[in-house]
């Protein structure tokens, strides 16, 4: 009886054992599973908290442009209407040719500035952008650079559905400024190719440059432009992606619709 006593109390000594270690691993498991768990729902939060802040900075720095536009247009707009006035009452009551001529040079100068000033100011109020479509907005944007007969900008569409949407007009638009000023800036490019696009699921927008290119991994960590473009396209919930060697910079940027 003794030695089946201590066989049984082997036994079940090994039993509580295993399920005291089967209970451990179970607890770890769970620990780990909540654990990673916990860390997703915190890295989504996370993701939200930052959408809703570019979100907010979008929307502030909208916000801001139309009050610049509409003080452009309200107070240095008619100040300088006002200075062009005056100086035209000063060439007619004067009687002097070499001083009049120099008075209507100054006035051709402000002339110049206040057509250039409304041009601005309809840009900053953004009702170009809520009254053209997509591709009207980057076709004037080509227009704007092709004028200066020192760069080349081919343009192409494609597009087939409506964008609606202000933030995703507005967005692409800024996109697009910001890839066509970094090329003429710093790639001493002379052709600028940008393409519009789409398929049932997703809106498509390449862009492309004949620039010397650049290191993206020696940029990345404080290439303002490029996360600007990273920022805001995620807003869109889209996804970019960029290719750059001495041939020139590729950019393809993706949003559902």
């Amino acid at each position: 009886m003794g030695k089946d006593t201590l066989i049984l109390t082997l036994i079940l000594f090994n039993i509580f054992f295993m399920a005291f270690i089967g209970g451990i691993i179970i607890f770890v498991r769970e620990y780990q599973k909540k654990k990673k768990q916990h860390t997703e729902e915190l890295e989504t939060m996370n993701l939200l908290h930052k959408k809703e802040l570019l979100e907010t900075q979008v929307e502030i720095q909208t916000q801001t442009m139309k009050y610049i536009g509409k003080e452009i247009h309200d107070n240095v707009g008619q100040k300088l209407t006002l200075s062009s006035i005056y100086l035209q009452q000063i060439v007619f009551e004067n009687n002097s040719p070499q001083l009049n001529k120099n008075i209507n040079n100054v006035n051709n100068i402000i002339n110049e500035s206040l057509s250039q000033l409304r041009y601005l100011s309809k840009s900053l109020t953004c009702d170009t952008i809520e009254e053209n479509s997509m591709i009207n907005l980057i076709d004037l944007e080509c227009q704007k650079i092709n004028q200066l007969k020192k760069y080349n900008i081919n343009y192409d569409s494609s597009l087939t559905v409506n964008v609606n949407s202000y933030q995703t007009k507005s967005i692409l638009l800024r996109i697009v400024q910001e890839f066509i000023q970094n090329s003429l800036k710093h790639s001493n490019c002379k052709n600028i190719n940008i393409n519009l696009s789409n398929t049932s699921t997703e809106l498509e927008l390449q862009l492309s440059d004949d620039g010397q290119g650049f290191d993206i991994k020696n940029l990345k960590s404080n290439g303002i432009g490029l996360n600007n473009i990273d920022k805001r396209i995620k807003i869109l919930n889209g996804s970019s992606s960029i290719f750059s060697n001495k041939t020139g910079t590729f950019l393809t940027l993706k949003i559902p619709i």
